[in-house]
């Protein structure tokens, strides 16, 4: 199953604010304008221009969807094993209902 989660991704131009060196980095459209440190120096360096933007899909951990996986599994039919067929029928059709737009 593929994620529908992206994040934007641009390249940009930073110069350090105390050597004035100058270089292209990668990094979240939400980063600082000011931040990210000199390759050289390690000072605060400023963002000077976006060179470009674009889309990446979100990694995604395989171990936590393994876990949150098993749990679904699990979930479900343990929760109707729980239930009376009384409420099972109530909750049925108080979906029925909601998706169809009947009022009650």
């Amino acid at each position: 199953m593929r994620s529908g989660k992206t994040h934007v991704v641009i390249t940009v131009l930073r110069r350090c604010l105390v050597c004035d060196e100058e270089f292209e980095v990668e990094e979240p459209e939400t980063a600082d304008q000011i931040g990210t440190p000199c390759l050289s120096c390690s000072a605060p360096t400023e963002r000077v221009e976006i060179r470009s933007r674009r889309t990446r899909p979100v990694v995604i951990n395989p171990h936590a969807a393994a876990l949150g996986r098993l749990g679904g599994l699990k979930g479900g039919p343990a929760r109707a094993a729980s239930l009376s067929p009384e409420r099972r029928r109530q909750i049925a059709l108080h979906a029925i209902r909601t998706r169809w737009g009947y009022e009650d």
